[in-house]
């Protein structure tokens, strides 16, 4: 089904459309809008994920084991003083 919609675009939107159906690399500025709405919404769907995934690994983090202020400056400096002792790689 389609739907018939007015669309305003700027000067340069419309230049950069047109150049895209003169190309052939589309058939019509229908097509090329088509196109553009599909990415933003394949975007949206990507962004809606990875916000998910990140708020799945966040609540995971909050309820998973803590580790205390002092704990964590000694695995710093831990993992610090093994950075220092490794080889230099590439040197």
């Amino acid at each position: 089904m389609s739907v018939k919609s007015s669309i305003s675009l700027t000067d340069p939107q419309d230049r950069f459309a047109r150049s895209l159906v003169e190309t052939g690399q589309y058939a019509s500025l229908s097509s090329v809008l088509q196109q553009g709405l599909e990415l933003l919404r394949q975007k949206n769907e990507a962004d809606e994920l990875e916000l998910a995934a990140l708020r799945q690994l966040v609540d995971r983090r909050v309820s998973g084991p803590r580790v205390s202020a002092g704990e964590m400056d000694t695995r710093i400096e831990q993992m610090i003083a093994r950075k220092q002792r490794a080889p230099d790689v590439g040197t």
